[in-house]
């Protein structure tokens, strides 16, 4: 059994989802976000970030997470304050401990949805029957589940440490990529 975080980063709503995995099933644990206020300066708005990812770790003890990877916006500037969102988030993934896997969004659509060009609807309805959810999840919140999914179904999952299902870590913070299926580290 392992318990796997995943989160959808972004300045403003950076989204969280807990799952269990247990062999192939897969088990909703928690989800939801964790807002900045944009009336505060970037630094307080990274710290709040950093402050409510390590908050979602200390209630829900993951032993793994997975992070989506930024994606290059038109806006040079928009893609510089996702990259921060990002790394106030895998900041605090490491801090707690975690080994970080990364994937695109178009390797969590394919794993979830079937399909890598996927609209955010049928992702959300998606991560809903695979984790029998009653209703959809926030649009930021499914994403992070989504890319929890992507992680359970990927493999990684057993890769990143023998002892993963223990909730131990051996202190080693190991940060994964996957590119055309193959894991690099």
């Amino acid at each position: 059994m392992s318990i796997i975080l995943g989160i959808d980063p972004g300045l403003r709503t950076t989204g969280f989802g807990v799952i269990e995995k247990e062999g192939a099933a897969l088990r909703y644990i928690a989800s939801g976000c964790v807002k900045s206020d944009a009336r505060q300066s970037l630094p307080e708005r990274i710290a709040t970030l950093f402050a409510g990812v390590s908050e979602v770790i200390a209630s829900y003890a993951p032993q793994e997470a997975a992070v989506e990877k930024v994606f290059v916006n038109v806006n040079p500037q928009s893609t510089l304050l996702l990259g921060q969102a990002r790394g106030a988030a895998i900041a605090a993934l490491t801090a707690g401990r975690l080994p970080v896997a990364e994937y695109t969004a178009l390797q969590i659509k394919q794993a979830v949805v079937g399909q890598g060009k996927a609209a955010k609807e049928q992702v959300q309805h998606m991560v809903m029957r695979l984790l029998a959810l009653a209703g959809a999840p926030q649009a930021d919140a499914a994403d992070a589940l989504a890319c929890a999914i992507c992680h359970a179904h990927s493999g990684l999952s057993r890769m990143l440490g023998a002892d993963a299902g223990t909730g131990e870590n051996d202190g080693k913070t190991r940060a994964y990529r996957v590119r055309k299926g193959r894991l690099i580290g």
